[in-house]
């Protein structure tokens, strides 16, 4: 997949660790939908309401340290699992970085600058969010407003989400 696109929401906190994307006592479980109901349903965030607040959102915008804490797959699953492939964070945990990228999804790295628009813009109405990894550019819309933030990904993590994840890669290539 080379495009991705939807309705974004902005999660306004740094270090958002693994068991508040998908509590622990979901991580038995290797079926991606069962944990889809979960995402996020212990997060501690004034307001947020993941039943209503994640329906319908495709592209997560957040702050540092997205993914800290477990090293398992779970967590972009459970992301998956809602239709959200596209995270754009000020930084991520290593891991969870790589496992993004290892399911086919995008973890995309953004100043703060460029995630304070993309929050502030997230406040009255919702922005719509296009993604062109070959371009390498996101394309915002909020409003009347529509404006582009170039990003970069390695060559390897551009592959793997074309193919769809590291299991697909390794079809491919090996």
């Amino acid at each position: 997949m080379t495009t991705f696109s939807g309705t974004a929401l902005c999660l306004d906190r740094a270090d958002i660790n693994t068991d508040e994307i998908i509590p622990a006592r979901y991580l038995t479980e290797i079926d991606k939908n069962v944990l889809g109901p979960h995402l996020m349903e212990d997060l501690d965030l004034a307001g947020f309401d993941p039943q209503k607040d994640l329906a319908g959102i495709n592209v997560l915008v957040t702050r540092e340290n997205f993914g800290c804490g477990s090293s398992r797959e779970h967590a972009p699953w459970a992301l998956e699992a809602n239709g959200i492939r596209v995270v754009i964070a000020e930084s991520f945990a290593r891991i969870f970085y790589q496992n993004m990228f290892n399911c086919g999804m995008l973890a995309i790295t953004l100043d703060t600058k460029q995630i304070d628009r993309l929050c502030d813009a997230a406040g009255p109405s919702p922005v719509h969010i296009s993604v062109d990894v070959d371009a390498g550019e996101i394309t915002a819309t909020a409003g009347p407003d529509t404006w582009t933030i170039p990003f970069t990904l390695s060559g390897f993590e551009k592959a793997l989400v074309k193919a769809g994840g590291w299991v697909e890669y390794a079809d491919q290539n090996y």
